[in-house]
């Protein structure tokens, strides 16, 4: 095997780093795109990154590899078959072993989103403020409801009939259809900037960032529900 040596953007690792809040390893493919999936095979995202990669390596704990990378200033990459050398400005350098690819949980097919029945865009500041009313109110459910045409998201214990909740508008709805989309808050591990967001009707939601090439598809909570 050819050695491979290359730089990793600092944009390519902030994007590891917030896969790392959706699993803590990572199997990395050859080619511009890097996914991941939870344990739990609710959230799965993905990223294209100005980075080619040529090695298939895997990462058993990406906080540590984050971690180990941050020791140096202007990191090279020497991918090797068995580890990646990674080497400081300094020639200071860090041999780090790849885990087996059989070890990791890993995205296995694509999804074919459905035709979504909800869409609308949500902001950074939106999502922030949702994020900060549902910490102070002790909730953690969002729920996505038509409110006579307007489309809210929610913060909520859905649970608790008697909770505290925190509204915010965030699109129209042209049809008549009543909806209460859910999901939990611990599941929207999302990146800071604006998406477009599309709702199907059953099981699954999709967040495109609006200046990145990265996507989230998050599964709906089993109670949500959609009535033509």
């Amino acid at each position: 095997m050819t050695k491979t040596t290359m730089k990793i953007s600092k944009q390519t690792l902030t994007i590891l780093k917030n896969f790392t809040s959706i699993n803590s390893n990572l199997l990395v493919k050859p080619g511009n795109k890097i996914a991941t999936v939870a344990p739990a095979k609710n959230v799965m995202a993905e990223a294209t990154v100005d980075e080619k990669f040529d090695t298939e390596f895997g990462i058993w704990d990406m906080n540590k590899f984050l971690g180990t990378v941050s020791l140096f200033k202007d990191a090279e990459f020497e991918f090797e078959d068995k580890y990646v050398n990674i080497v400081g400005s300094s020639g200071s350098s860090v041999k780090y072993h790849y885990c087996e690819p059989k070890l990791l949980t890993v995205p296995t097919k694509k999804i074919n989103m459905p035709s979504s029945v909800i869409a609308f865009t949500l902001t950074q500041k939106n999502f922030a403020e949702l994020q900060k009313a549902a910490s102070v109110l002790q909730v953690s459910d969002i729920a996505v409801r038509n409110n006579d045409g307007v489309i809210q998201m929610t913060a909520l214990d859905k649970a608790d009939v008697s909770t505290n909740t925190y509204s915010i508008d965030v699109g129209k709805y042209d049809g008549d259809n009543n909806f209460e989309m859910f999901f939990k808050i611990e599941n929207l591990k999302l990146m800071n900037g604006d998406y477009d967001v599309e709702i199907c009707e059953k099981v699954v939601s999709k967040f495109s960032h609006k200046g990145m090439n990265i996507n989230y598809w998050i599964a709906l909570e089993a109670d949500s529900n959609f009535s033509k």
